[in-house]
């Protein structure tokens, strides 16, 4: 059953979001093979997914569902690694991959570590961008948010970033500042962004 699914009415795309499984595997070995990373910060993560994939697709897909944190660490731009927090990432589906966006929080607290770039953080292939998705993803996202006890999530970006900064405001989020990452995530230049629940 799909976690949110656009009108087909007043939708001539329809797009929904799926959790990933099986029949959609294919999908997204597709997006990696023509060069799409979820992890666009790590090129190399699109080559490591892949390896995954092949050894054990099942593990692979349980993975990317960890509401309790077992996973392993997760690996920073420049190699280090930090704790994984809870969350899990979903599928934009509209009769093939279209994207990946996830969800990740510390229980008990809308806070999250200095080393964590948001709540939410989504990504859609290149060659299906410019339709709404990214949008529509982020609205069913923040009502799964919101089901998870969160008042409020944080969302960061890049100041060119301005489809990503439009589909925010989209939702009501708000500026909060403008900071330098860790050395560790490149001491990048980003806006933090809040959107009430």
């Amino acid at each position: 059953m799909p976690l949110y699914r656009s009108h087909p009415v007043t939708d001539p795309r329809p797009m929904e979001l799926v959790w990933p499984a099986r029949p959609y595997l294919a999908g997204y070995v597709s997006a990696l093979n023509r060069g799409w990373s979820r992890d666009e910060t790590r090129p190399e993560s699109g080559a490591e997914e892949r390896a995954a994939i092949e050894s054990d697709p099942a593990l692979f897909l349980a993975s990317l569902v960890d509401r309790e944190a077992r996973g392993a660490p997760i690996t920073m731009p420049d190699g280090t690694q930090v704790p994984r927090l809870p969350g899990y990432k979903c599928w934009m589906w509209d009769g093939e991959f279209c994207g990946s966006i996830d969800l990740r929080w510390q229980p008990g607290t809308d806070a999250l570590p200095i080393y964590c770039l948001g709540h939410i953080g989504y990504n859609v292939v290149p060659w299906k961008q410019r339709r709404g998705y990214a949008t529509r993803a982020l609205g069913a996202m923040l009502t799964l948010a919101a089901r998870e006890g969160l008042s409020r999530v944080e969302i960061t970006t890049s100041p060119d970033n301005f489809a990503s900064q439009k589909v925010i405001a989209a939702h009501g989020g708000m500026l909060a500042e403008t900071f330098v990452t860790l050395p560790s995530q490149g001491s990048l230049t980003k806006y933090r962004y809040f959107i009430h629940l």
